[in-house]
């Protein structure tokens, strides 16, 4: 361990000076440096953990958004069903589930804006009213009005038209 222990100090003190460099003349940078690097030669393992393979990143949604694309799947036949009541051309593609309430401040002019969208992609979108499909929404966490459902992913709160537009286009 004293090995380890000398390269950690080494470390320390070189940090330390270099951090003085600047108020150190020109003359004594370069010894300084030429030390730091012999010792780091010397000690390859001190500088280990910054060379190793990095790590992968940490996945901490991973399993969360697995369970919500699994549950759109399950829910989809009933969230884009065609012949549920929507908005957009009828023989249109389904592509987004609209959530609203009546309290909804947002939801009337949301629900103009997806109208006006579904129009011009020309796809289709289901109605739900939270308060009379109160199952569904649960089960779908759905707990803001309006929300969107499509089949990778879920928006809750008013989206502008250039953001489902977005979503919509890829």
């Amino acid at each position: 361990m004293p090995h380890a222990w000398t390269g950690a100090a080494l470390l320390t003190v070189a940090a330390a000076t270099t951090a003085g460099a600047q108020d150190v003349p020109a003359t004594s940078r370069s010894p300084l440096g030429e030390a730091i690097r012999a010792a780091l030669i010397a000690t390859p393992d001190l500088l280990s953990g910054l060379t190793a393979t990095p790590r992968p990143p940490l996945d901490l949604y991973g399993a969360e958004i697995a369970r919500d694309l699994d549950l759109l799947a399950r829910a989809a036949p009933r969230l884009f069903d065609p012949d549920g009541p929507g908005l957009g051309p009828a023989d249109a593609p389904t592509r987004i589930a609209f959530f609203t309430r009546a309290d909804c401040a947002d939801c009337a002019t949301a629900q103009a804006e997806l109208q006006a969208l579904a129009a011009r992609m020309g796809f289709r979108a289901t109605l739900f009213d939270m308060d009379r499909e109160v199952t569904l929404a649960h089960d779908l966490g759905l707990d803001t009005a309006p929300s969107y459902v499509m089949p990778d992913r879920m928006l809750r709160g008013a989206m502008p038209a250039i953001v489902l537009e977005r979503y919509l286009a890829e």
